[in-house]
């Protein structure tokens, strides 16, 4: 008799939130208050070897108790799954999750569902890659070509990238890829830093903060713009001063603004030589984006963390409309969905350089710029990963910088496990943190009274 194969046993969700607004980390002209937060899952097994599968969604606070609903949401269609098999082919849960007709009405493919959907897929490539024992990064670019365009959903991009196309694409990624795999380890990824640029940040902090991090190694900075004129004005001439002109500055708008005023904000900083104006308008209004492009050359218009699926990535792409291409590990439909936008991006000759920060979302997106250099786009040229300074420490593996480069994970997985303290302390709204500040928040009440 046959032993009974391994499944999954369960589907455990958290509310998890970190008090960044406190200190104003993150603070943006769209976004001036943000608590950092996690719709966090984590995928049980009765396997004997007993790896879990991690995974998560970034919020800013409010609404992250509706995320976390939303993943509960997937339970059903995830419990019970047989492990060698889903762990062998992750596409085949992505496309049940996708494909689930009363929910995808709730997208289809975009929102609240569809990070869901992204946060339980990365939470199976987590525990495939565990079981594997490779970092995800490395079990990527070890993969078949052949199997890595099977992981892909070509619906509504096809007339973009047909299978052909992406199999060719990461054929040809493989010439060379040993040599790169090489100094990826040795020399690591390039990053670059928005940690000096919050909006919320004094003068002087910003300076610092700037001067850090070319101390650091980082070859480019970015800051926060958009709320207004006058201020953004001081603050790049600030930046820039600390920095000099050997630096890349990168300027980011968080949505703020209306296509034409876009362009005049733009040319108005142009002084200070931004290299990319970052989310210069909706993240949907492509014509916009191509249109603000056309308008503010040469500085380069990038945009993608906001973006909602492969199909408006394509858009963005096939209009002309972006120079710099921003992926989020978290905000599309997981490792599966980012392989699609990765192999357009390849297919149309942009470079990745994508968003991170958050909670752990530097963690995450580090493992898909490294495969795409490994086994794809084969360059580091003009890209770069998004570095934040904050809470790296609530992860059993968290990111190793090194004279401004990701260093290259090791550890098995998709970097993706919180230390369970933090789950512990940070559990909204009964965590120890939550509930010793609501404590506290009653007593200075009833004194005040």
């Amino acid at each position: 008799m046959s032993p009974t194969p391994s499944r999954v046993t369960a589907v455990d969700t958290y509310d998890i939130r970190f008090p960044t607004s406190r200190e104003l980390d993150g603070s943006d002209a769209m976004n001036p208050d943000p608590d950092y937060s996690a719709a966090y899952v984590v995928l049980r097994t009765d396997a004997e070897d007993g790896h879990e599968g991690h995974g998560f969604t970034f919020t800013i606070g409010r609404g992250n108790d509706v995320q976390v609903a939303a993943v509960q949401a997937l339970r059903g269609h995830v419990v019970g799954r047989p492990l060698d098999a889903l762990c062998a082919d992750p596409g085949t849960l992505h496309r049940d999750l996708i494909g689930d007709s009363q929910l995808r009405w709730l997208g289809p493919e975009k929102g609240v569902m569809h990070m869901a959907i992204g946060a339980v897929v990365n939470a199976v490539w987590d525990l495939a890659a565990k079981r594997a024992a490779k970092p995800l990064w490395k079990l990527l670019a070890d993969a078949d070509p052949a199997w890595l365009v099977s992981q892909v959903d070509f619906r509504y991009i096809a007339d973009a990238l047909t299978p052909e196309d992406a199999l060719a694409l990461l054929r040809a990624g493989r010439d060379g890829a040993d040599a790169r795999e090489a100094r990826l380890r040795a020399h690591g990824y390039p990053g670059y830093t928005t940690s000096p640029g919050w909006l919320g940040y004094s003068d002087e902090k910003l300076t610092r903060l700037a001067r850090q991090a070319v101390a650091d190694g980082f070859t480019q900075i970015k800051l926060k713009v958009g709320a207004d004129l006058a201020d953004d004005v001081r603050r790049c001439r600030a930046a820039r001063a600390a920095i000099g002109p050997g630096i890349r500055l990168a300027i980011d708008a968080n949505q703020r603004w209306n296509r034409d005023e876009a362009v005049r904000w733009t040319r108005a900083l142009a002084e200070f030589d931004p290299y990319w104006v970052e989310e210069p308008t909706s993240p949907d209004d492509v014509l916009a984006h191509a249109a603000i492009r056309d308008a503010v050359a040469p500085v380069k218009v990038a945009t993608g963390e906001h973006v909602q699926n492969r199909i408006v990535f394509k858009q963005l792409l096939q209009a002309g409309a972006v120079d710099v291409l921003q992926i989020d590990a978290a905000r599309v439909g997981g490792v599966n969905e980012n392989l699609a936008i990765l192999l357009l991006a390849a297919r149309f000759g942009v470079p990745v350089c994508p968003h991170a920060g958050g909670v752990g979302l530097c963690e995450l997106v580090q493992h898909l710029s490294m495969f795409d250099y490994v086994a794809l786009s084969g360059t580091t040229e003009d890209r770069v990963i998004e570095y934040v300074d904050h809470l790296h420490e609530h992860f059993k593996d968290p990111v190793q910088m090194r004279a401004g480069h990701y260093g290259a994970p090791t550890a098995p997985g998709f970097s993706a496990t919180m230390r369970a303290e933090s789950i512990a302390r940070f559990t909204y709204p009964d965590g120890a943190f939550w509930a010793a500040d609501r404590a506290g928040r009653a007593q200075r009440k009833g004194a005040a009274a």
